[in-house]
C-alpha cells in the first residue's frame, strides 16, 4: 500500500469551510485599510538573500528559508567545505535567494525600487504568506500570512496614532477583546543608557522581549550570560516591573530618563499618542508595556503589539515605525510605520472563540433537486434568476435518487432546497424545502428568491 502524503511540519492545508473564514479575516482588515486610505500592492514570495539577510538581527537571519541555486548548485565547492563547519558560508555559495520572512523589508526593497513612480506619503497594504524556519508549536507556523500596513514619507505621530485606530476597528468588527501595547525603541534605549549599557541595547531588547515567555528569572540569566554585570540588571528591575496607569508610568519613566535626551524623547512621543488616542473612543484598552521590545532592529520609534484577552496565544498583530529601513537599500532619510495583523494567529482565536458569523460558513444557500432532463431544463432559468439576485445556487448535476442529493444537501448545510416535478411544472411553480424546519411551500421563482435573499 502506498504511503500517505503528508504535507510539512508548520504548515496547514485549509478545506472550503475554512477558507470562507480565512477570506472572511482578509476582507475584513482590507476593508477598514481601504477605509483609512491605503493601497495595496504584492511583491514575490522570494527574494534575493541580499535584501533579507541582516535585516533582522542574528536570531532572524537564522529563521530565513534558504532556496538552492538551479542547476548545478555544488560547482565550484570542495569536499572540504561541506564536511568543514563553514556552514554559513557555505549556505553563501549554495543560495542566492529565499522566502520572504516578512513583508516589511520587501516593502522597503519596493519603495526603493519603484521610487520614482511613488507618491510620498505611500499608504500602502499587503496580504501575503511568510515563511520562518521556526520550531512548530500552538500558534506558531513555519508559513503564515500577514496584513500589514504602512505610512513611508512621514515622520508625523499622526500616524502612529491612526494606525492604532485600525487595530482597534478590526478587533471591534471581530468581536475580539484585546489589549494594544504600545512602547518606544527610545526609551529602550534611553533605560540602556541610563545603567550605563548603551552598547548592550540589542541584547537587552531581544531578551526583555521575551519576558512574558519565559519569565522575569530566566530573562535576567540571559541579560547576565550577555555580559550585563550585576549592578546593571539590579537597576533594570524596577523599570521592567513599574505598574500602573499610563499616565503615572510615563511620569514615572520621565523622571527616570530625565538626563538622557533620546529615552525623553521617546517619552514625549509614547505621551502625544496615547493622548490623541483619549478622543477617539476606541473600543479596546491600551496599555504603556515598558516591557514590549520588538525584537527586530529595525525599529527606531514607537513600538505595538496586540494580545487577546479571552485567549492564551502569542501577540496577534505588531508593528513599529522604522526610521531607517529604507537607508539600508541607498535611500537614507526616509521614515515608515507599519502595523501587521497575524491572519493565522487571529484564525486560531476566532475558532476557539466561536465568533464567525453563521452567514460565511454556508455556501450554497439553494439547491435545485435534479429529477431528470426536462426538470433540470425546468430549473435552469430560475436557477440563473436566483443567482442573478445574489442568492448562491446550484443545481445536483445527476438525476440520481432523491435520497442521495438531500443527503448531499444536509452535508453542505444548504438551508433552502427547491423541488419541481410533474406537478409543479404544470404549475409553473417550485416545493421550497426549508431544510432547517422542514418547512415546505409552493413559491413562483420571484416569491422563492424574495424568501431566501
Amino acid at each position: 500500500m502506498a504511503q500517505k502524503p503528508s504535507i510539512p511540519k508548520g504548515t496547514r492545508d485549509f478545506g472550503p469551510s475554512e477558507m470562507a473564514r480565512r477570506n472572511y479575516i482578509f476582507d475584513t482588515i482590507r476593508s477598514v485599510y481601504a477605509l483609512y486610505g491605503f493601497r495595496q500592492i504584492e511583491t514575490p514570495a522570494m527574494e534575493n538573500l541580499s535584501t533579507l539577510m541582516g535585516k533582522y538581527g542574528e536570531e532572524g537571519d537564522k529563521l530565513l528559508f534558504k532556496i538552492l541555486n538551479s542547476g548545478d548548485f555544488l560547482r565550484g565547492v570542495g569536499q572540504g567545505e561541506l564536511s568543514g563547519e563553514g556552514t554559513p558560508k557555505l549556505a553563501s555559495q549554495l543560495c542566492e535567494k529565499g522566502l520572504r520572512y516578512d513583508l516589511t523589508v520587501p516593502f522597503a526593497r519596493y519603495v526603493v525600487q519603484h521610487r520614482e513612480e511613488l507618491t510620498l506619503p505611500f499608504r500602502r497594504f499587503q496580504i501575503q504568506p511568510v515563511w520562518r524556519a521556526d520550531r512548530p508549536q500552538k500558534g506558531r507556523y513555519r508559513e503564515f500570512y500577514q496584513c500589514d500596513a504602512d505610512v513611508v514619507g512621514s515622520d508625523s505621530l499622526l500616524n502612529e496614532v491612526e494606525l492604532m485606530m485600525i487595530v482597534d476597528e478590526v478587533f471591534r468588527r471581530f468581536g475580539i477583546r484585546v489589549c494594544l501595547k504600545i512602547n518606544n525603541r527610545k526609551i529602550l534605549g534611553g533605560i540602556a543608557e541610563i545603567i550605563g549599557q548603551a552598547d548592550k541595547i540589542i541584547d537587552i531588547t531581544v531578551a526583555i522581549d521575551k519576558l512574558d515567555k519565559i519569565g522575569l528569572d530566566a530573562v535576567n540569566a540571559e541579560l547576565s550570560d550577555n555580559g550585563l554585570p550585576a549592578e546593571a540588571i539590579e537597576k533594570l528591575q524596577p523599570i521592567i516591573k513599574l505598574s500602573g496607569s499610563n499616565e503615572e508610568k510615563i511620569q514615572t519613566m520621565r523622571q527616570v530618563l530625565k538626563d538622557s535626551e533620546t529615552g525623553s524623547k521617546g517619552v514625549d512621543e509614547v505621551e502625544y499618542v496615547l493622548n490623541s488616542l483619549k478622543a477617539c473612543s476606541l473600543t479596546n484598552a491600551i496599555e504603556l508595556d515598558l516591557t514590549l521590545a520588538r525584537g527586530l532592529n529595525y525599529y527606531t520609534g514607537c513600538i505595538f503589539e496586540v494580545k487577546a484577552l479571552d485567549v492564551e496565544i502569542g501577540s496577534i498583530t505588531g508593528g513599529g515605525r522604522y526610521d531607517n529601513l529604507t537607508g539600508i537599500f541607498g535611500m537614507p532619510g526616509l521614515s515608515g510605520v507599519g502595523i501587521s495583523f497575524g491572519a493565522d494567529r487571529i484564525y486560531d482565536v476566532l475558532n476557539q472563540l466561536e465568533l464567525y458569523p453563521e452567514e460565511i460558513t454556508t455556501a450554497t444557500q439553494l439547491m435545485f433537486v435534479n429529477f431528470g432532463e426536462a426538470e433540470a431544463a425546468y430549473a435552469l432559468p430560475a436557477l440563473a434568476a436566483a443567482r442573478a439576485a445574489g442568492i448562491r445556487a446550484e443545481i445536483y448535476p445527476d438525476a440520481v435518487k432523491m435520497k442521495k442529493q438531500m443527503q448531499y444537501a444536509n452535508a453542505r448545510a444548504i438551508p433552502f432546497v427547491a423541488l419541481a416535478g410533474e406537478a409543479e411544472m404544470a404549475k409553473g411553480v417550485f416545493t421550497l424545502k426549508n431544510m432547517l424546519t422542514g418547512e415546505q411551500t409552493e413559491v413562483s421563482t420571484e416569491e422563492m428568491i424574495a424568501v431566501i435573499a
